[in-house]
């Protein structure tokens, strides 16, 4: 269990706080987590890192030079949302870029990237990182689409020692994604964790079983067995990561790893130890050389009865930086070179931006942007019931609400900002800011991201054509391909997005967007009622995939219906 907290609704955001005290001279508290207390240096690349907190260290303690510059802390095993990640960024980044990097879970895609997509609108270039090195969790040939757990360390070490030692952030994201595809890490757990107040875990092991590939959130392992002695579990952990080792090569992988043996909260470091005598025994008969260990606890969760091992299978490029110094609160090694590191005096505060500047002629296409959102708002609360009936029957109700709240927020937040004197770009930008807020969830995220990339193509000095309209649709639909990942057949949104956009580029001629908007709705809402015939695999419906069957996706058929009344409304 877990014993000290005062609140549980707050223990996320009392331990951040509590860490910061406890390390001035590494960390600051800004909104949605910590950044270095120092200044990033201008034009260096930031490493953003983050996740729901009950990890530590992951990822709060890992900031600090040779490592990251900020990281996003959200509620116990919870993405932070896309505010929370955008805050501590805009605090992180100096002119050089940011990286975005995570564990690949569905939420921390959704609001990482949904940040993302308000940085680039910004002008600012960000990269994104997914850690995926849990190993039963995908096939090797899908290596980046598995979880990501223990390899996060050694993946965003080896990221910011690049950065630390000049990488740009082309390089820099070179080296993180060289880094992942040489991690592999195998686990078991013998108990689950408990969330501060909860009387019970979030799940249990039958006694005397360990969970063989559990995730550290309790997602499902490949099988159970009878726990086994330290040197058992030590040698079913290594001939699993193993069984991927690359081949060597001269000027690559030459059978030197960095070696993690991690404890998940419970199982102490003199077990861990016991685990890795064993593990380097094995390792040495394989004709592997550990480089610079770590056994301990380093990517946690909570109190959970557990460990992992990790190899990163290095070359020498990978273990120079593996081998680099590091100060952070919770990892260190070796002495930072002796620079002067200034103390950071300002930070950037939500609602602290003043409006852009705009030319009319932007405030003009600002003005018909804040009339659609309206129309959006008007729509969606017509609308609420219906699409929350359809999306009662194999999903949880919430799609009409989420819609009609999201809409209601982008609205008011566009007619803000268009009072502020706000150009067409930065009123998209609130506004899609304001629905992913106000909706939450899936599809809030995605709308709200749209909407985010869409102001990318508008300009608050410039005005707006057909063209710029339909490329922003455009831009808008390639955000939530990027963020949800779904494809077509998968029941979702999308299903009626991809089939409107391919109409609407064969319909447009360059002057009748209006027209062309039109022509590609009616194709999105045919395809929209067709997904009454597929089952779902992804989105809401999918863990009652059958019972979805005749009836159509709720995604899928609001944005037909907002896509044709854009048409109409711009006819």
């Amino acid at each position: 269990m877990t014993y000290l907290f005062n609140d549980p609704a707050d223990f996320a955001t009392e331990a951040v706080a509590g860490l910061a005290l406890a390390h001035p001279d590494h960390v600051a508290v800004v909104h949605g987590g910590v950044v270095r207390a120092t200044e990033t240096p201008q034009g260096q690349p930031a490493l953003v890192i983050g996740g729901g907190s009950g990890h530590y260290p992951a990822f709060a303690g890992w900031v600090g030079p040779g490592m990251g510059h900020g990281a996003p802390c959200g509620n116990i095993f919870s993405s932070p949302s896309s505010s929370q990640v955008y805050s501590v960024a805009r605090n992180a980044e100096n002119g050089g870029g940011v990286i975005l990097g995570f564990g690949n879970y569905a939420g921390d895609v959704l609001h990482f990237g949904a940040a993302a997509e308000k940085l680039r609108a910004e002008g600012i270039d960000v990269r994104i990182i997914k850690v995926s090195d849990d190993i039963v969790s995908n096939t090797p040939e899908n290596h980046r689409d598995r979880r990501g757990i223990a390899g996060d360390l050694p993946v965003f070490k080896i990221a910011g020692a690049a950065i630390e030692a000049g990488a740009d952030l082309d390089e820099a994201e070179r080296i993180a994604w060289k880094a992942n595809d040489a991690t592999r890490s195998f686990g078991v757990a013998f108990d689950g964790p408990t969330l501060p107040g909860a009387p019970e875990a979030l799940f249990h092991i039958e006694d005397g079983q360990m969970g063989v590939g559990l995730g550290i959130h309790g997602e499902p392992g490949v099988r159970d067995e009878p726990i086994g002695t330290a040197s058992e579990i030590a040698k079913l952990l290594v001939e699993g990561v193993l069984a991927e080792q690359p081949a060597r090569s001269e000027g690559g992988y030459s059978g030197r790893a960095a070696v993690l043996v991690n404890g998940l909260g419970t199982v102490k470091y003199e077990e861990l130890f016991v685990v890795y005598a064993k593990v380097a025994e094995l390792l040495e008969r394989e004709g592997i050389t550990p480089v610079r260990p770590e056994v301990g606890e380093l990517v946690t969760s909570l109190d959970m009865a557990g460990l992992s091992l990790t190899l990163v299978f290095l070359d020498e490029e990978l273990e120079q930086h593996w081998l680099a110094p590091v100060d952070t609160p919770a990892f260190h090694r070796g002495a930072m070179p002796a620079i002067e590191r200034p103390r950071r005096e300002k930070f950037w505060q939500a609602g602290a931006d003043e409006t852009p500047a705009s030319t009319e002629e932007s405030r003009e296409v600002a003005a018909k942007v804040t009339a659609v959102l309206d129309l959006f708002e008007s729509v969606c609360a017509r609308e609420e019931a219906e699409l929350g009936r359809i999306d009662a029957i194999a999903g949880d109700g919430d799609h009409g609400q989420g819609m009609a709240y999201g809409s209601k927020g982008a609205a008011a937040a566009a007619s803000r900002a268009l009072q502020d004197g706000a150009g067409a770009r930065t009123v998209l930008v609130r506004a899609g800011e304001a629905w992913s807020e106000s909706a939450g969830g899936t599809s809030g995220a995605l709308w709200g991201a749209a909407l985010i990339a869409a102001g990318a193509v508008f300009a608050d000095d410039a005005d707006a054509s057909d063209r710029t309209v339909v490329d922003a649709l455009d831009a808008g639909i390639d955000a939530v391909l990027r963020l949800g990942g779904a494809k077509e057949g998968d029941k979702t949104m999308v299903d009626a997005a991809i089939p409107f956009r391919t109409a609407l580029a064969e319909a447009f001629t360059g002057e009748n967007a209006a027209a062309a908007i039109l022509q590609a709705a009616q194709t999105a809402r045919t395809a929209a009622d067709a997904t009454a015939d597929i089952t779902a695999s992804l989105g809401r419906s999918r863990v009652l995939g059958e019972k979805s069957l005749g009836t159509p996706d709720p995604g899928a058929i609001s944005f037909s219906i907002l896509m044709k009344e854009l048409g109409q409304h711009l006819s």
